[in-house]
C-alpha cells in the first residue's frame, strides 16, 4: 500500500494502541505452528473467571489471497477472504458467519497517496452500508465514518475526525455517537532509542456531562522488554511488562488496581503467545 492518510480507524491508533492495547484482566494463551504447505493454525483458549473460552484458526496465503477460517465454542464459523491489490492501492474482503446467514459482508478499501477510503455492504435483502473515507497526507487529514440502514433508512453512525502526525507525535480530534461524543488524543515519541513514548486520550459526552481522562507511557527495558503503565481519572491504575523471550514469542503479566479502594484485590492477567 502506498503511505498516506491511511484509513480513517488510523486516526488516534497510535494512543488507543499505547493506551489499550495488551492489557487484560483475563488468562489468555495462544499457539501458533504451521503446516509444511503454509498453512498457519492459530489455537487460543481464555479463562474468564470460571469461563473457559476457545476458537482454532486457519489461515492460508496463496499469492496475493489470504483465507481465514476461525470456529469458537459456541459452533460459530467466522470465515474471510481478502484478496490485496487486485489492482494498486485496493484490497477487497469478503466475510461472513456461520449460521448466521445475515452475517455475509463485501468491503472494499482503496488507499492512495492523498486519500484512504473504505467502504462495506451488507449481503441481505435491505443491507447495513459503511462507508469511511480520509483525504490530506501523512502529516494532515480529514475524514468521515457513516453507516446507513437500508432497512429503516436511517444513519446508524455519523461521526468525523481529524489527524495531525510529524516524526515523534501524533494527535487527533473525533466527533462520534451523532455528535455526542467529543474524543482528543495524543501521542508522543519521547526517545526513539528506548522505544519511550507517552499519550493521552480525553472523552467529553455531551449528554451526561461527563469527561473521562486517560493517561500511559511505555519504555522498553531492553530490546526484547517493555513496560507500559497508564491511569484515569477514576482513580484505576494499571501496568504491565512484556516480553519476547524468543522471535514472535511473548509473555505479558498485566495489572490493575482501583486507588480509590485499595482494599480490592487487584486484578492480574496473564497472556502467552507462542510461535516456531
Amino acid at each position: 500500500m502506498v503511505k498516506g492518510p491511511g484509513l480513517y480507524s488510523d486516526i488516534g491508533k497510535k494512543a488507543r494502541d499505547l493506551l489499550y492495547k495488551d492489557y487484560q484482566s483475563d488468562h489468555k494463551f495462544t499457539v501458533t505452528t504451521y503446516t509444511s504447505n503454509g498453512v498457519a493454525i492459530t489455537s487460543t483458549g481464555i479463562k474468564k473467571g470460571e469461563l473457559l473460552l476457545a476458537d482454532v484458526t486457519t489461515e492460508l496465503k496463496n499469492k496475493n489471497i489470504t483465507t481465514k477460517v476461525k470456529v469458537d465454542t459456541n459452533s460459530n464459523l467466522f470465515t474471510t477472504f481478502t484478496v490485496d491489490e487486485p489492482a494498486p492501492g485496493l484490497k477487497t474482503i469478503f466475510s461472513f458467519i456461520e449460521p448466521d446467514q445475515r452475517s455475509g459482508k463485501v468491503e472494499l478499501q482503496y488507499q492512495h497517496e492523498y486519500a484512504g477510503i473504505s467502504t462495506s455492504i451488507g449481503l441481505t435483502a435491505k443491507p447495513i452500508v459503511n462507508f469511511s473515507g480520509v483525504v490530506g497526507n501523512n502529516c494532515v487529514s480529514v475524514g468521515t465514518d457513516l453507516s446507513f440502514d437500508t432497512a429503516n433508512g436511517n444513519f446508524t453512525k455519523l461521526n468525523a475526525g481529524l489527524n495531525f502526525s510529524h516524526s515523534d507525535l501524533v494527535a487527533s480530534l473525533t466527533l462520534n455517537d451523532k455528535g455526542d461524543t467529543l474524543n482528543a488524543s495524543y501521542y508522543h515519541i519521547v526517545s526513539p532509542l528506548t522505544n519511550t513514548a507517552v499519550g493521552a486520550e480525553l472523552t467529553r459526552s455531551f449528554s451526561i456531562n461527563e469527561n473521562s481522562l486517560t493517561i500511559g507511557t511505555q519504555h522498553a527495558l531492553d530490546p526484547l522488554t517493555t513496560v507500559k503503565a497508564r491511569l484515569n481519572n477514576y482513580g484505576r491504575a494499571s501496568a504491565l511488562i512484556q516480553h519476547e523471550w524468543r522471535p514472535k514469542s511473548l509473555f505479558t503479566i498485566s495489572g490493575e488496581v482501583d486507588t480509590r479502594a485499595i482494599e480490592k484485590s487487584a486484578k492480574v492477567g496473564l497472556a502467552l503467545a507462542l510461535k516456531p
